[in-house]
């Protein structure tokens, strides 16, 4: 299931993706393994494995990844006060102390496989609880310590580890690291939102309007309690404002059969974009303004169909479903089905007597 899913997100587009947490699992060592020894990452696609700030997970992660093309390396530890409190019990020194000591062996063992092409990533976990200026003192000491510079950027991932605030609080925090880190222009700004309450996609897409450069998330909002950011939904908001994503979802339905199949988790037919009913009308006057729209339309012209907030042709799906007579239906539901299953084109004066 693991290497289907790698498949589809590489014949979706996506050009970095997090494989594997290989220090804590076999399987996962033995996965990324496969990818690196049989050749199966395609050239243009970087892969990317998660370690703690931990000498011997961090040792455990370099030797997964000998071989490979490229590699993100991805390290974080947590610098919120209640993990430092909680967690830990450690001062700021001692929690900045484990970035930097997990930054430095990675550039060692780095350093000892130049046939790799080595991207550090780091991430201070629990970011949107932290206080800024501290989480400020501890990138720029990474960044410091790991040598970012011209041909060597870093990747600073900023997590909503829980989200604890509005988008907005959220978008504001990722401004300020954006406008006050050292060496802005070595940096590769990356959010990483979670769903807690419900608005990691409205968080994404205020934190990449304030500053960020990259979205770290999964299909469907997979992950941890609520999930991580849903990519899915992401980039079709992008398509449905007239910005292409860079990413292939022109067969939705395929998409979500493989996900749920590897993930063993259904997914909600309300979801947006790819659930079965997001694009079916119920309600009478909705069914009716949809019918005027369909009657209008004119081939190759911009998308106004009402209700419809994206073609469903564009990403696989038929218009079979986006009218369901049913007790809330009236006469233009009713008329849009005999013309479409029927081929009868009623008058106005008979829809409004049938």
């Amino acid at each position: 299931r693991k290497m289907r899913l790698f498949e589809k997100l590489v014949d979706i587009g996506f050009k970095e993706i997090e494989v594997g947490f290989p220090s804590a699992s076999q399987t996962d060592f033995d996965f990324i393994r496969k990818l690196i020894d049989e050749n199966r990452v395609p050239d243009d696609v970087t892969v990317e494995v998660l370690t703690q700030s931990r000498e011997d997970l961090i040792r455990r992660s370099i030797e997964s990844v000998v071989g490979a093309r490229r590699v993100i390396v991805h390290m974080y530890n947590a610098i919120a006060p209640d993990f430092r409190r909680i967690v830990f019990n450690m001062s700021k020194d001692e929690v900045k102390q484990i970035a930097l000591d997990g930054t430095r062996l990675i550039k060692e063992l780095a350093a000892q496989h130049p046939e790799t092409e080595w991207i550090y990533q780091y991430s201070p976990e629990v970011f949107s609880s932290a206080e800024l200026d501290f989480a400020k003192e501890v990138c720029d000491a990474v960044s410091a310590e790991w040598g970012a510079g011209p041909g060597r950027k870093i990747i600073f991932n900023l997590p909503a580890t829980i989200e604890c605030a509005t988008p907005n609080v959220y978008a504001d925090q990722i401004e300020w690291m954006h406008r006050n880190l050292n060496n802005r222009e070595h940096i590769v700004l990356s959010v990483h939102p979670h769903n807690d309450r419900g608005t990691a996609v409205a968080a994404a897409e205020l934190g990449v309007m304030a500053g960020a450069d990259r979205v770290e998330g999964c299909l469907f909002g997979n992950g941890e309690r609520t999930g991580n950011v849903d990519l899915v939904t992401l980039a079709l908001n992008l398509y449905s404002q007239g910005v292409h994503p860079g990413l292939d979802f022109s067969d939705i339905d395929d998409v979500r059969r493989c996900v749920e199949y590897c993930n063993q988790l259904p997914i909600h037919p309300r979801h947006p974009y790819v659930g079965d009913l997001v694009f079916t009308a119920f309600s009478g006057s909705h069914q009716d303004a949809i019918k005027k729209g369909f009657a209008q339309r004119q081939p190759d012209t911009i998308w106004d169909v009402p209700y419809l907030p994206i073609d469903p042709a564009d990403m696989g799906r038929s218009y079979d479903a986006v009218i369901r007579v049913n007790s809330q239906s009236g006469k233009g539901g009713v008329a849009y089905l005999l013309q479409q299953e029927h081929g009868l084109d009623l008058p106005r004066r008979l829809q409004i007597e049938y």
